[in-house]
């Protein structure tokens, strides 16, 4: 779950190639998980960007992004990392990377 300042908001991990920076989500291999499909996002925001033009696809406020897993082992914490780009009406951020430890809701 991202949440978000108000005015501020990240990208669709879907964005097209030209324009801001696609939110984008690595799960590191671990012998005690499988991933099934892709991580899901909910309906984005959409607009025109005659910058690029292209659709741009983003979410404000707060976006919860899931990924499902089948366990192959004893559950342990999933590491992943973040790539995203936040902007606002007249400016963007470069793009940021964090690591997450997620710990198993089993």
């Amino acid at each position: 779950t991202a949440k978000l300042q108000v005015g501020w908001h990240i990208f669709s991990q879907y964005q097209s190639s030209v324009g801001p920076t696609a939110t984008s989500i690595q799960f590191v291999n671990s012998a005690a998980y499988q991933l099934l499909g892709k991580t899901s996002e909910p309906a984005s925001i959409t607009y025109y960007e005659k910058l690029f033009k292209t659709d741009v696809k983003y979410f404000e406020n707060e976006v919860q992004f899931q990924q499902k897993i089948r366990w192959t082992k004893k559950p342990t914490p999933i590491k992943a990392k973040i790539e995203f780009m936040a902007c606002r009406d007249k400016e963007c951020l470069p793009p940021d990377e964090i690591e997450l430890d997620i710990s198993p809701n089993v």
